[in-house]
């Protein structure tokens, strides 16, 4: 499995720099560059090593590349990044067998650091954890927002997003999802659950506040305002773009893809 976490180190490292770069298309070059010196620096330089390392250089490459088309097109076009994805890991899954072990600099590090855990931790694991914790921030973000586009959650540039009422989603996807990952790495599936509870009662007030705004917008007797943007007491009663429906969607779909990345991290890491 080496070459599934130099895949996901590249592409988790080349993401970053793509939303930190002034030109996205950095990222492109970076993320080969990353998934070799990763390879070098875990010893992964024998005849066998090669197929799964230049699958996960390329496979950076073109990931990167479909995401900024994606980003730039939207629609269903949104497709395509996922299903690349998708279908570099299965590959690499199934090449598995031809890669070495980790060593290198990597196993003289592991065994030399003095770390907590570290001292019966196999190298190769320690090098999928910091793949999947990876996978967790900014890449996890964009496989969740490309599924929500793929299947018109998320609207064109330009227009209201649902987005715009639930607040915070970037920053608490990757931090619900590194919790559910170290909780569950350190075998507490309870808590773990607890997290994903909390997020939906943590949610539901948003939600219920949008119907509010919707209730807000239909007059006496259930007629529609024909001006449901305006404001009342210096507070938006309505957003006309956005229904309660396009919010809850939001708000599924997304919870549940980012659980998806959380759990496909935690079965690589296992």
């Amino acid at each position: 499995m080496s070459g599934v976490a130099v895949f996901l180190i590249a592409v988790g490292c080349a993401d970053i720099l793509r939303r930190l770069a002034p030109r996205p298309r950095l990222a492109v070059f970076a993320g080969p560059l990353i998934a070799i010196a990763t390879a070098a620096l875990c010893g992964l330089w024998h005849l066998g090593d090669l197929v799964p390392v230049g699958i996960g250089a390329v496979g950076a490459a073109l990931w990167e590349l479909a995401c900024t088309r994606a980003e730039r097109r939207g629609g269903r076009s949104q497709v395509l990044p996922l299903v690349l994805f998708a279908g570099i890991l299965a590959v690499l899954i199934v090449l598995s067998g031809l890669g070495s072990t980790v060593g290198g600099p990597v196993a003289a590090w592991v065994r030399w650091a003095s770390l907590p855990g570290l001292g019966t931790v196999e190298p190769a694991r320690v090098v999928m954890v910091i793949a999947v914790v990876l996978l967790q921030l900014v890449t996890g973000n964009q496989l969740v927002r490309l599924l929500l586009g793929s299947v018109g959650s998320v609207k064109p540039a330009g227009q209201p997003q649902a987005s715009d009422r639930l607040k915070g989603g970037r920053l608490l996807g990757p931090m619900e999802r590194l919790l559910i990952l170290g909780l569950s790495l350190a075998g507490q599936l309870t808590a773990a659950t607890a997290v994903v509870a909390a997020k939906s009662i943590i949610r539901f007030p948003e939600i219920n506040a949008q119907r509010a705004r919707e209730n807000g917008a239909s007059g006496i007797g259930g007629q529609e305002r024909s001006d449901p943007g305006i404001t009342t007491g210096g507070q938006e009663r309505s957003d006309p773009g956005i229904t309660i429906d396009d919010v809850t969607e939001y708000f599924l779909v997304g919870s549940f893809a980012s659980w998806i990345v959380a759990l496909g991290g935690l079965a690589l890491a296992q």
